[in-house]
């Protein structure tokens, strides 16, 4: 008897053992991009609206519709990404809702979770760019500035080397836009607004977000 169970349990375990090796194996952010799946399954967002997408500052803008009431807008944010993760994961979440228009904000960790400079920030919005643009030509794009974080003050001349790439090349596309929320965000000794972020000094409160409301408003196609 006690071989029987033996023999269960190996069984059980070698049959348990490919799932938690796939598991372990998937690219980050797998389970925030499965959801969105699973939920576009449910119901999947309409055609031609306004894609947001990137990281933690697309993901917590928490009333996005109602800050654009006259737009229809998805949100497709998933934090701490940067823009390879935004990459990898276009086909699931940016091709398939076929949007009239594209709004990213991506970059900021990309210089902050590692030794990346300002001209790998620029490749790396180019491939992702230029990945779009072979899908989707014809759907405008408007990139949103890094911000300054109080918390990552460190990497200020990285983000505004990579800020003045990003907006130089943009200006050579057409159906683009460079929205610069960076400025806006400052006060006069060129330090970021502290009233603007959340406790943590990363995120933006509801002040912030009316910041970025007004700057992209413009941008935005009817």
């Amino acid at each position: 008897m006690r071989k029987i169970y033996l023999s269960f349990a190996l069984l059980f375990i070698l049959l348990a053992l490919p799932n938690a090796h796939a598991q372990h194996n998937n690219p980050p952010f797998w389970n925030e991009i499965q959801a969105f799946k699973q939920q576009d399954s449910q119901q999947m967002p309409p055609r031609d609206a306004i894609l947001f997408v990137g990281s933690s500052s697309i993901k917590l803008w928490n009333n996005l519709q109602e800050m654009f009431p006259k737009h229809t807008v998805v949100n497709r944010g998933f934090g701490g990404s940067n823009l390879l993760d935004l990459k990898r994961y276009l086909n699931d979440i940016v091709i398939p809702y076929q949007p009239k228009q594209i709004v990213i904000y991506s970059g900021e960790n990309d210089i902050a979770g590692g030794d990346v400079q300002a001209p790998e920030v620029l490749e790396r919005f180019q491939d992702v760019f230029q990945s779009i643009r072979q899908e989707l030509p014809q759907v405008p794009v408007v990139f949103v500035s890094i911000k300054p974080s109080p918390s990552r003050l460190k990497y200020k001349p990285i983000i505004e080397e990579a800020n003045q790439l990003i907006k130089a090349y943009l200006q050579t596309q057409p159906k683009t836009k460079y929205v610069d929320v960076y400025k806006p965000m400052l006060q006069k000794n060129g330090k970021p607004k502290p009233e603007i972020f959340t406790q943590d000094s990363l995120h933006m409160n509801q002040q912030g977000y009316q910041i970025w409301r007004k700057k992209i408003k413009s941008s935005l196609i009817k």
